[in-house]
């Protein structure tokens, strides 16, 4: 934990000890959770972090005629 103050224009400093700690980068996220702001590191790359996660032999032709097939038999259940 950290007091920190604001300089004149309203920025603060994360202590290099915080930032190496929770591996910030260049980019957070600040998120206004009302009554205090949530901090999230943000990945340099985060198109990264998806790597291996969508491991899919079939080819794009494959996946679209599935989703279209998909698709209208959607349809066709609302219409039932």
């Amino acid at each position: 934990m950290a007091i920190l103050e604001l300089d004149n224009k309203g920025r603060l400093t994360l202590p290099k000890k915080i930032r190496e700690s929770l591996n910030i980068g260049k980019k957070i996220l600040i998120i206004n959770a009302g009554d205090h702001l949530k901090i999230i590191p943000l990945p340099s790359n985060p198109l990264q972090i998806l790597h291996g996660t969508f491991n899919i032999k079939k080819s794009f032709k494959k996946l679209r005629k599935q989703a279209e097939l998909t698709g209208q038999n959607e349809a066709k259940k609302q219409r039932s």
